[in-house]
Protein backbone atom coordinates (compact mmCIF):
# COMPACT_ATOMS: atom_id res chain seq x y z
CA UNK A 1 0.00 0.00 0.00
CA UNK A 2 1.03 3.40 -0.97
CA UNK A 3 2.03 6.02 1.88
CA UNK A 4 -0.01 9.06 2.34
CA UNK A 5 0.86 11.44 4.95
CA UNK A 6 -2.36 12.66 7.23
CA UNK A 7 -3.24 15.89 6.89
CA UNK A 8 -1.55 18.56 8.82
CA UNK A 9 -2.38 20.63 11.48
CA UNK A 10 -0.56 23.90 11.48
CA UNK A 11 1.33 23.39 14.29
CA UNK A 12 4.46 25.52 13.29
CA UNK A 13 5.32 28.72 13.92
CA UNK A 14 8.31 30.77 12.67
CA UNK A 15 9.60 32.27 16.06
CA UNK A 16 12.50 33.96 13.58
CA UNK A 17 10.06 35.45 11.05
CA UNK A 18 8.12 37.12 13.73
CA UNK A 19 10.98 38.97 15.54
CA UNK A 20 12.88 39.78 12.52
CA UNK A 21 9.75 41.30 11.00
CA UNK A 22 8.85 43.22 14.37
CA UNK A 23 12.34 44.07 15.37
CA UNK A 24 12.95 47.10 13.01
CA UNK A 25 9.69 48.33 14.23
CA UNK A 26 10.37 48.94 17.58
CA UNK A 27 11.88 52.43 18.09
CA UNK A 28 13.65 51.13 21.72
CA UNK A 29 15.76 48.63 19.58
CA UNK A 30 16.39 51.05 16.90
CA UNK A 31 17.31 53.53 18.80
CA UNK A 32 20.23 50.84 20.01
CA UNK A 33 20.83 49.81 16.82
CA UNK A 34 19.67 46.31 17.44
CA UNK A 35 20.47 43.71 14.30
CA UNK A 36 18.51 40.40 13.84
CA UNK A 37 20.34 37.47 13.24
CA UNK A 38 19.48 33.33 12.96
CA UNK A 39 21.90 31.34 14.80
CA UNK A 40 22.25 27.06 15.67
CA UNK A 41 21.85 27.24 19.37
CA UNK A 42 24.40 29.07 21.88
CA UNK A 43 27.73 27.86 19.81
CA UNK A 44 25.59 30.31 17.32
CA UNK A 45 25.01 32.94 19.82
CA UNK A 46 28.53 33.33 20.85
CA UNK A 47 29.98 33.66 17.53
CA UNK A 48 27.36 36.49 16.76
CA UNK A 49 28.13 38.12 19.68
CA UNK A 50 32.02 37.39 18.45
CA UNK A 51 31.55 39.05 15.35
CA UNK A 52 29.46 41.94 16.45
CA UNK A 53 31.64 44.54 14.78
CA UNK A 54 29.25 46.35 12.69
CA UNK A 55 26.26 46.27 15.46
CA UNK A 56 26.19 47.65 18.80
CA UNK A 57 23.45 45.40 19.57
CA UNK A 58 22.03 41.79 18.35
CA UNK A 59 18.86 39.90 18.57
CA UNK A 60 19.22 36.50 17.50
CA UNK A 61 16.51 33.63 17.38
CA UNK A 62 17.78 29.94 17.02
CA UNK A 63 16.64 27.64 14.31
CA UNK A 64 17.15 25.30 16.81
CA UNK A 65 14.40 23.72 19.14
CA UNK A 66 14.12 21.39 22.12
CA UNK A 67 11.08 19.83 23.15
CA UNK A 68 9.02 16.55 23.17
CA UNK A 69 5.70 14.73 22.57
CA UNK A 70 2.96 14.40 25.06
CA UNK A 71 1.18 11.15 24.61
CA UNK A 72 -2.30 11.53 26.42
CA UNK A 73 -6.10 12.10 25.20
CA UNK A 74 -5.27 15.06 23.43
CA UNK A 75 -1.71 14.16 22.27
CA UNK A 76 0.62 17.22 21.60
CA UNK A 77 3.83 18.19 21.13
CA UNK A 78 6.53 21.30 22.51
CA UNK A 79 8.49 23.11 21.06
CA UNK A 80 11.00 25.69 23.22
CA UNK A 81 12.74 28.62 20.92
CA UNK A 82 14.82 30.97 22.32
CA UNK A 83 15.77 34.08 21.32
CA UNK A 84 19.37 35.56 22.67
CA UNK A 85 20.00 39.43 23.06
CA UNK A 86 23.38 41.12 23.48
CA UNK A 87 24.68 44.40 23.77
CA UNK A 88 28.15 45.87 23.50
CA UNK A 89 29.55 47.84 26.20
CA UNK A 90 33.05 48.97 26.99
CA UNK A 91 34.93 46.06 28.71
CA UNK A 92 34.85 46.30 32.21
CA UNK A 93 32.58 49.06 32.73
CA UNK A 94 30.02 47.83 35.11
CA UNK A 95 27.89 50.70 34.71
CA UNK A 96 27.84 50.65 30.96
CA UNK A 97 27.11 47.04 31.66
CA UNK A 98 23.88 47.57 33.94
CA UNK A 99 22.41 50.12 31.61
CA UNK A 100 22.34 47.24 28.43
CA UNK A 101 21.15 44.97 30.57
CA UNK A 102 18.02 47.91 31.84
CA UNK A 103 17.81 48.39 28.11
CA UNK A 104 17.56 44.90 27.33
CA UNK A 105 14.75 43.95 30.17
CA UNK A 106 13.02 46.68 28.99
CA UNK A 107 13.39 45.55 25.11
CA UNK A 108 12.15 42.02 26.33
CA UNK A 109 9.03 43.91 28.06
CA UNK A 110 8.27 45.88 24.64
CA UNK A 111 8.43 42.25 22.55
CA UNK A 112 6.17 40.54 24.83
CA UNK A 113 3.25 43.30 24.49
CA UNK A 114 3.55 42.66 21.00
CA UNK A 115 3.39 38.35 21.62
CA UNK A 116 -0.09 38.79 22.92
CA UNK A 117 -1.95 39.42 19.83
CA UNK A 118 0.25 37.11 18.16
CA UNK A 119 -0.29 34.68 20.55
CA UNK A 120 -4.26 35.28 20.52
CA UNK A 121 -3.57 35.23 16.20
CA UNK A 122 -1.70 31.43 16.93
CA UNK A 123 -4.23 29.74 19.14
CA UNK A 124 -6.79 30.49 16.23
CA UNK A 125 -4.34 27.75 14.09
CA UNK A 126 -4.61 25.43 17.56
CA UNK A 127 -1.23 26.49 18.10
CA UNK A 128 -0.66 27.51 21.99
CA UNK A 129 2.56 29.31 23.38
CA UNK A 130 3.04 29.08 27.15
CA UNK A 131 1.94 32.31 28.81
CA UNK A 132 5.24 31.98 31.23
CA UNK A 133 8.02 33.55 29.53
CA UNK A 134 11.38 33.91 31.41
CA UNK A 135 14.05 36.20 31.03
CA UNK A 136 17.04 34.93 32.10
CA UNK A 137 20.69 37.23 32.20
CA UNK A 138 23.96 35.77 30.96
CA UNK A 139 26.83 36.16 33.57
CA UNK A 140 29.13 39.04 32.79
CA UNK A 141 31.95 36.00 32.76
CA UNK A 142 30.45 34.42 29.52
CA UNK A 143 32.25 37.18 27.67
CA UNK A 144 33.96 40.19 27.54
CA UNK A 145 32.42 43.37 26.66
CA UNK A 146 29.02 42.23 26.28
CA UNK A 147 25.99 42.07 28.38
CA UNK A 148 23.97 38.99 27.27
CA UNK A 149 20.15 37.97 28.05
CA UNK A 150 17.81 35.03 26.62
CA UNK A 151 14.30 34.57 26.83
CA UNK A 152 12.41 30.99 25.77
CA UNK A 153 9.22 31.01 24.21
CA UNK A 154 7.97 27.17 24.82
CA UNK A 155 4.88 26.66 21.39
CA UNK A 156 2.73 23.95 21.66
CA UNK A 157 0.64 22.19 19.09
CA UNK A 158 -1.69 19.11 19.07
CA UNK A 159 0.12 16.46 17.38
CA UNK A 160 -1.72 13.61 15.02
CA UNK A 161 -0.95 10.24 16.62
CA UNK A 162 -3.49 7.79 15.32
CA UNK A 163 -1.78 4.40 14.44
CA UNK A 164 -2.14 3.87 10.44
CA UNK A 165 -0.70 0.51 9.39
CA UNK A 166 -0.18 1.57 6.17
CA UNK A 167 3.01 3.48 7.43
CA UNK A 168 4.29 0.13 9.19
CA UNK A 169 5.89 -2.96 7.60
CA UNK A 170 5.14 -6.08 9.02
Amino acid sequence: MKYTPPPTLRGDWDAAAFFENILPLNILAATHDFRFARVSGLDGFEQAVNQMQSAPAILCVSDLADGYTELNNIPRTRRVKTVFLAMRHKAEDMDARARCMETMRELFRQLMSRLIPEKTRLEQNSIFLDPRISFTEIDRYFFSGAAGAYFQIAVDCYTDLIFRPYEWTQ
